[in-house]
């Protein structure tokens, strides 16, 4: 703090001909404030010796996103008051004040859920509008980012979804999984990737673009891969990771609410960075419909894990019925392409993933990112 006004001070005193005052002035009034703004924040973490056995990730990561922040985001439009509620939990000016002044840490959400109600009606009948779902979640941030209030949430989940042409299921989706990843307790964030173009549609490769684009903004630990058409019926099937990757869409309506092969791991799915990284990814050469699930099975048991499953009722899900897409037709090669994983997962996957970033919305539901994935 004696650094920023000394310096300013003395700068102050140079010949106009090397400093211009307008300028000096604004820079020291600046240098000012954020010294300022660090030693405020740097009380309100620090000062009470309990509290300070426990700083969380936001706390860490409060520093480093206001350093950037201060430096290049204000030109976005995100504020320092922006960040100090998005990392204190806080959703007005004054929430920042009384956590300031009562210093109140957070203690870890439970493992499961005070907040789940079990079973729910699932119907897709009923016009629905995005206006209609911004309503239903007021607690939302920008980009559709939510974290519990109360509590530290268990894990920081990116959910992501392939997309082209869906926007009705995309309406009935965020309708369900908002007030659903909510009531989970999760600190999450959703992620829409839509294929740029009329090209045939790839969706393993939108899933590695999605994963890419997550964690450039936020240190995610856990991914969840869903399709725009699934729906949960049951809360208490947790979008979440655990020591094996998990397969969440373990009983749908369209087989009978049964598992349609023992290997199946298509519809919606769960891994931890680490569990991601290790199989390198989705492959990015499944042009098509099909065996992109198979590969990744296939990925997963080369190296050495078995899929984890919630039980058949809590796993049960509705799938939206649609019309096959437009180049979206079956994959004639698919078959050739999962009897050669064992020799393409080092060579194809994250590591070799190659897009274009077109277009980058921030709706309060959302972050929908357009790509181009279209081969050089």
């Amino acid at each position: 703090m004696w650094l920023c006004f000394n310096d300013c001070e003395n700068l102050g005193r140079m010949p106009e001909s090397v400093w211009h005052v307008g300028f000096l002035t604004k820079a020291c009034a600046a240098a000012t404030f954020l010294c300022g703004l660090y030693i405020i924040i740097t009380v309100f973490l620090t000062s009470d010796s309990e509290t300070n056995k426990y700083i969380n990730y936001r706390h860490r990561q409060l520093f480093f996103d206001l350093n950037n922040s201060l430096t290049f985001n204000f030109t976005e439009g995100i504020t320092v008051l922006d960040l100090l509620k998005f990392y204190s939990n806080a959703t007005a000016e004054t929430d920042i004040v009384e956590l300031m002044f009562t210093n109140k840490a957070l203690e870890p959400c439970p493992e499961t859920s005070p907040l789940l109600v079990g079973p729910m009606q699932v119907e897709f009948s009923q016009p629905m509008t995005l206006d209609q779902v911004r309503t239903e979640n007021p607690q939302l941030v920008l980009g559709g980012r939510y974290k519990p209030r109360n509590c530290v949430a268990v894990q920081k989940v990116a959910i992501i979804i392939p997309f082209r042409n869906r926007d009705e299921h995309l309406k009935y989706w965020l309708h369900y999984l908002h007030p659903i990843l909510q009531r989970q307790q999760l600190d999450y964030g959703i992620y829409i990737i839509q294929q740029d173009g009329q090209s045939t549609f790839n969706r393993a490769k939108l899933l590695n673009v999605g994963y890419a684009e997550a964690v450039k903004e936020y240190d995610y630990n856990c991914f969840v891969f869903s399709d725009v058409d699934i729906v949960p019926i049951d809360d208490r099937n947790t979008y979440m990771c655990s020591s094996q990757p998990r397969h969440l869409s373990v009983s749908m309506d369209k087989f009978g609410f049964r598992l349609p092969y023992l290997n199946y791991f298509g519809g919606v799915s769960a891994m931890s960075k680490h569990q991601f990284l290790k199989i390198n990814g989705f492959p990015n050469n499944y042009w098509g419909w099909g065996g992109e699930d198979d590969d990744i099975f296939n990925r997963l048991k080369l190296r050495g894990m078995k899929i984890s499953r919630p039980s058949g009722d809590i796993g049960k899900c509705r799938m939206i019925r649609h019309n096959r897409d437009q180049k979206n037709e079956p994959n004639p090669q698919r078959f050739n392409r999962i009897a050669q994983t064992k020799r393409t997962i080092n060579k194809d996957g994250i590591n070799t993933l190659k897009y274009k970033v077109i277009q980058i919305e921030k709706d309060k539901l959302y972050t929908k990112i357009t790509v181009d994935i279209s081969e050089p």
